[in-house]
């Protein structure tokens, strides 16, 4: 019998942010896998990191990270070769992802290579939408308002016209986009009302009004509210 791949959510940053389901399946899969930096440990497996026990099989996906993402089809069909080869002798695989695995998740990568041929489960995680929004202690949504999901990436005019359609939005994948994603706010009289939150209930959280942001790296958005 096949192994089952497992995605697993293990949220923004703070490890007490897991929840019972994913710790459980990170202490109990014997295979454990997690988008990773060229060299270093990567975000995931270092949030997961106080939940692993034992000793088990690990696989770090080396990614680049650079903007083209050249190199991320090659890399994702490695390890899709890889975990495709424990899945077959039986071994679960749990695949850890930053914030939740299907929202901007690099699981995505995963599941599509994957889905056809082995039995799949999705642990939800803490996104940084939800995670930003605690810590800055400002509501996404309340009653019947609109939240808008903006990537930095799109155009200006495409992040205008989804802010106007909006009583809220979250800004994600700023980073080098940051002076585009101002000029927008300025022109919709809405720079004063947003903020800028990096690394969400990580040890280097920072909160910063728009206005006094000098750049954003790469793990931060903004929170917009009209």
């Amino acid at each position: 019998m096949s192994g089952t791949l497992y995605g697993v959510g293990v949220g923004p940053g703070d490890p007490e942010l897991l929840t019972l389901k994913a710790v459980r399946l990170i202490q109990s899969c014997p295979v454990l896998a997690w988008p990773a930096p060229l060299e270093g440990e990567g975000l995931a497996r270092t949030i997961a990191a106080p939940h692993v026990t034992g000793t088990r099989t690990e696989i770090a996906i080396r990614l680049s990270f650079r903007p083209e993402r050249d190199d991320t089809d090659s890399a994702y069909d490695a390890a899709a070769e890889t975990i495709s080869g424990h899945l077959e002798a039986g071994r679960d695989v749990a695949v850890l992802c930053e914030g939740d695995p299907l929202f901007f998740g690099s699981f995505i990568y995963l599941l599509t290579r994957l889905r056809d041929r082995f039995a799949v489960e999705v642990v939800p995680g803490i996104a940084s939408p939800m995670a930003a929004s605690a810590v800055a202690l400002r509501p996404l949504s309340t009653l019947e308002d609109g939240v808008a999901i903006i990537p930095a990436t799109r155009s200006e005019a495409e992040i205008e016209r989804l802010l106007a359609a909006a009583q809220s939005a979250v800004i994600m994948k700023v980073g080098r986009h940051l002076p585009k994603v101002r000029r927008v706010l300025d022109r919709l009289n809405l720079s004063d009302k947003a903020l800028v939150v990096e690394r969400a209930t990580q040890a280097r959280q920072r909160l910063i009004p728009l206005a006094d942001a000098a750049e954003a790296p790469y793990f931060s958005l903004i929170l917009v509210q009209s």
